[in-house]
């Protein structure tokens, strides 16, 4: 999420020059990034995936208006292990109804797999994701 931000902030923020991708790590414990397009500001919260900081969460939920998960295509064996995550966290009450982006993110890298590998896994939560508005792309935060 944190090169995705770094991205997003870089190509919506006048004069912001963004980090060098190649300088960029996993999220370990929190960023926040702010970003203002048309006299609205959207606020984000990059929260490390890490199993210790999970519990963490919940703590910005009720703050939230929209969730953006980022899914690492890259890596086919957690990829459950990513959904059962996303299962908890839709499933918080604070986040009830609450919009959803999926981002199969890493799609330059040749191997990864695809929306019409990932959508599946995460459309067995259709039970918890219910009627908000839910939507997965793919894409790649290093090339944009």
């Amino acid at each position: 999420m944190q090169t995705y931000l770094e991205a997003a902030k870089t190509k919506f923020s006048k004069n912001y020059r963004g980090m060098n991708p190649s300088k960029i790590t996993t999220t370990v414990g929190l960023n926040i990034g702010q970003i203002d397009i048309a006299g609205i500001r959207m606020s984000f919260w990059d929260l490390g995936g890490q199993q210790e900081l999970q519990s963490l969460w919940d703590k910005y939920y009720s703050e939230s208006h929209a969730v953006i998960y980022v899914v690492d295509s890259n890596d086919r064996v957690r990829m459950n292990e990513s959904k059962e995550v996303f299962d908890r966290m839709i499933s918080n009450e604070y986040l009830s109804g609450i919009p959803l982006l999926v981002l199969a993110n890493k799609q330059d890298l040749p191997d990864c797999m695809g929306v019409r590998e990932i959508k599946p896994v995460f459309q067995e939560s259709g039970h918890l994701i219910g009627r908000r508005d839910c939507l997965v792309m793919p894409v790649s935060a290093l090339t944009g």
